[in-house]
């Protein structure tokens, strides 16, 4: 595991990261998909929560239940489509973020964006980066969500963890990146923000003093 500077738990120092212009695309990255011209598209959003407690920074994600129609039983973080009624995205995140586990957004300070993540079902999702300082309580919609944990961060930022697979679907030939965490197996369009986020991140941090 890589050890981060310490600056690098600073919520401005990562806000500050994620206002610089996105790094050059990486030619290995063909797991993200481009959305065919003329096809429908869904935007949403997903709050990526970097969660500050007893001086350490980890993720929170959740486990979508086994039941739902699409990404059953997927490990994710909470967000989903886009409503007219939000102002932008940061308020999708938000609201999406309240209804799935009961975070409320007065805990969420927003940090900025990660890069575009678009999917082959036709939704385009920004990652929103929050920070939120504990403790807070959280109230899982049970219909959607199985299960909240957290995972340190420094486990995400080393961009070498992050396994490129492939796999035939419905007569296409499709790419993914995963990166498993004890025992748990976080992938597809997670996993691709998480190692944007590395890339944004522990690439682009300040060395250490």
């Amino acid at each position: 595991m890589i050890t981060a500077p310490a600056s690098l738990f600073d919520p401005d120092v990562i806000a500050a990261l994620l206002r610089l212009p996105p790094l050059p695309a990486d030619p290995a990255d063909v797991h993200v998909a481009e959305i065919a011209e003329g096809a429908k598209v869904s935007d949403a959003a997903v709050l990526v929560p970097m969660v500050a407690r007893d001086g350490r920074v980890s993720l929170l994600f959740t486990q979508r239940t086994p039941h739902l129609a699409a990404h059953a039983g997927q490990i994710s973080f909470p967000g989903g489509r886009v409503e007219a009624d939000d102002a932008d995205r940061e308020a999708t995140a938000l609201r999406e973020t309240e209804e799935e586990i009961g975070l409320a957004r007065r805990h969420v300070k927003i940090l900025g964006t990660l890069p575009e993540y678009s999917i082959p079902s036709g939704f385009r999702i920004t990652p929103v980066v929050g920070w939120v300082n504990a403790p807070f309580d959280t109230q899982p919609d049970p219909f959607e969500v199985a299960e909240i944990f957290e995972a340190p961060i420094e486990h995400f930022l080393d961009v070498a963890r992050y396994q490129r697979h492939e796999y035939h679907f419905n007569g296409r030939h499709r790419h993914y990146v995963a990166i498993p965490y004890a025992g748990r197996y976080i992938w597809g369009a997670t996993a691709g923000m998480l190692l944007s986020l590395a890339r944004m991140l522990s690439v682009r941090a300040p060395p250490v003093a």
